[in-house]
């Protein structure tokens, strides 16, 4: 077992979410997957000098997540709906303590906040999300909540393993700039503008128009720049994201998306926002999400396809603007989309502007990079594999989130 995971290991001693209170008295017990080993045989096994060098690497380097989810799902998917109305979503520290990852940007409970209300990013439920997962964090030893890079440094020195909290959408603000401020007090330092469908900011990518942010978009931009929250465009139509990058005087990232060049769907980003995002001092972190970071080269989703949306972006803009963005989660997670579509009123009309993708396979999971335990590291290992340096794998691997975090909340 590495010192890293071993000593992680040490500090987790089995808590499990909501400890402190009484299961079926305080709260409903759910039946969750487990944290590790949920497929089992779908771990890959890399050579003894791949092992040894990557091993050695995660030990003198942080190492970095841009996007992932530090959510237990229930075993049954079905559940999902009735679990999240509970406003308590397991967090599953035993995959974060063998993660060999020194710092999560978590995207939190199911990338939504739908517990008293019926619609998606409810603000008091947004609020009372943010405020759980943290009450949870007091209970525990592992996970440290970070705010600087100081807290991000002091917990990787600790053995603890750095967790930021984020959110996908700026809509629970509704027209209340204000609450920006209330977001970062409750420790949001990544933020984004919109999530798919259009908001009071700007568009969303699979909404039928775009004309970029609006008035109130510009507004909650400056006021993000000013507080130190990293605007992220990962979900936000074309024209919304470019307009954030003329406007902001921070960088802007794209914490988890991929090279629509490779995978013509508007979830992909185009060559232009990819530019424009890296010319801001951001960078793209790459996702494997299922059935997103496909390519026609490898129509079964696996690790090797999303390295070929990674590749693509380091040709088009170097390999000081690509970070690791997994946006995994821990549970069955193409079971998870099928039933999280209509809770989200999803349909399956298009205005057209959806090209026809090419021929792939629909896949139970993607192997390489089925949870926040194995993804990162296994980049990690698919990049000396290939024969990259240290130095490139550094960046990749952290530094280059590192930079945007350092520039835009300072130390």
């Amino acid at each position: 077992m590495p010192a890293k995971t071993a000593q992680r290991l040490k500090l987790w001693d089995g808590y499990r979410s909501y400890q402190y209170l009484e299961a079926g008295r305080d709260f409903r017990a759910f039946e969750l997957a487990p944290a590790l080993g949920r497929v089992p045989g779908s771990a890959l096994e890399w050579s003894e000098d791949v092992e040894v060098r990557a091993r050695d690497f995660e030990a003198r380097h942080p190492v970095v997540s841009a996007h992932d989810h530090l959510s237990l799902r229930p075993a049954d998917p079905a559940d999902f709906a009735e679990y999240r109305r509970q406003g308590r979503e397991s967090i599953p520290y035993q995959g974060i303590a063998h993660s060999g990852v020194d710092l999560f940007f978590d995207g939190g409970p199911a990338a939504v906040s739908m517990i008293r209300s019926h619609a998606p990013w409810d603000w008091d439920d947004t609020v009372s999300d943010l405020a759980m997962r943290q009450a949870d964090f007091g209970h525990q030893r592992l996970v440290a909540p970070v705010r600087t890079l100081e807290d991000a440094d002091r917990a990787r020195a600790g053995h603890q393993v750095g967790v930021v909290l984020t959110l996908e959408s700026a809509s629970p603000i509704g027209n209340d700039i204000d609450r920006l401020d209330l977001l970062h007090g409750l420790g949001v330092r990544l933020l984004g503008l919109v999530y798919s469908e259009s908001n009071q900011l700007g568009s969303g990518l699979a909404d039928t128009g775009d004309t970029g942010l609006t008035l109130l978009g510009r507004r909650a931009l400056r006021r993000m720049n000013d507080l130190g929250i990293i605007v992220d465009v990962s979900h936000s139509g074309d024209a919304t994201a470019l307009d954030a990058v003329r406007r902001s005087t921070a960088p802007v990232v794209i914490t988890h998306a991929g090279s629509r060049a490779l995978w013509p769907t508007p979830r992909m980003k185009p060559d232009d926002v990819i530019r424009a995002c890296a010319g801001s001092g951001g960078f793209i972190g790459i996702e494997a999400a299922p059935h997103t970071t496909i390519t026609a080269r490898h129509p079964r989703h696996s690790l090797d396809s999303v390295m070929e949306h990674l590749e693509r972006c380091i040709d088009l803009v170097g390999i000081d603007h690509v970070a690791f963005g997994p946006d995994t989660n821990f549970g069955d997670h193409t079971a998870w989309h099928r039933t999280f579509a209509p809770l989200f009123g999803k349909d399956d009309a298009h205005d057209g502007k959806t090209p026809e993708l090419p021929p792939h396979e629909e896949v139970d999971y993607v192997r390489g990079c089925e949870n926040p335990a194995e993804a990162v590291g296994n980049m990690i290992r698919w990049l000396f594999d290939r024969g990259y340096s240290e130095e490139d794998v550094a960046k990749v691997a952290g530094g280059n989130v590192r930079r945007v975090a350092e520039t835009v909340w300072g130390r």
